[in-house]
């Protein structure tokens, strides 16, 4: 299938009477701002499956940076993703559309996003675990190179009761200061395997993404954070049980 390739739908909006503007993440190119002419019409074989979360194939054409979608087929139906995990995947998304550079092979990366939507597809606890795990992918990828493993300042691997300080461009030092930006080398050896086996190592490993992605988002909010927050605002509590007198 010569001039297809895999990808998913990042994000879309409304453009003129019938037509939809994209950002799809795919395989070879990365993130491609695509015109959908008509995606939108009562009769276009194209309306429904351009929707996040959906394994699609597909095929554009155009030299500007917008280009213009030829084809698109889904391979199979959106991933089910609800509450909490949709949250979550919208997240995953608005990260991607806002740090991955147009038209950039990250094809390692299309398949870390896969795995993570599969992964939040299949569970029915907490989604942090995935999360932490992507975004540390997604920071790899984006050439965010740190050692967790060793103390910059000695190169002496790293002790699990001793405090580390991160600082830019150096790296984790041993440290008596404990702040915001200190781990302790039992936190840095779980973010190092990626591996978040407490509550403590997921703690840890939320504060160094929420710092390390920092400079790549800039100082506009994620809008999915906000949706989140609002939605956990609105949601119902679970009435207290009467006790029996």
């Amino acid at each position: 299938m010569e001039g297809w390739q895999r990808a998913f739908v990042l994000h879309g909006r409304p453009y003129s009477e019938t037509s939809l503007l994209l950002d799809l993440f795919t395989e070879d190119e990365g993130r491609v701002r695509v015109l959908a002419k008509g995606a939108r019409a009562r009769r276009s074989p194209l309306k429904g499956c351009l929707q996040p979360f959906t394994p699609l194939l597909v095929r554009w054409g155009g030299r500007g940076e917008v280009k213009t979608l030829r084809n698109a087929e889904p391979v199979s139906l959106a991933l089910p993703l609800t509450g909490v995990m949709l949250y979550s995947g919208l997240y995953v998304n608005e990260l991607l559309a806002r740090v991955l550079e147009h038209e950039t092979n990250f094809s390692a990366l299309f398949f870390d996003y896969l795995h993570c939507l599969q992964q939040l597809a299949a569970l029915s606890s907490s989604p942090e675990p995935a999360l932490r795990r992507f975004e540390l992918a997604l920071l790899g990828y984006l050439g965010y190179g740190v050692d967790f493993l060793h103390c910059a300042g000695s190169g002496e691997p790293v002790t699990d009761t001793m405090t580390y300080r991160y600082r830019e461009e150096k790296g984790f030092i041993a440290s008596l200061i404990v702040d915001q930006r200190s781990f302790t080398g039992y936190e840095l050896r779980a973010l190092a395997a990626r591996d978040f086996p407490d509550v403590q190592t997921l703690r840890a490993a939320k504060r160094f993404t929420r710092m390390a992605l920092k400079p790549y988002l800039g100082g506009k909010p994620l809008k999915s954070r906000e949706l989140f927050q609002k939605s956990a605002v609105l949601r119902p509590r679970t009435p207290p049980v009467a006790k029996e007198s």
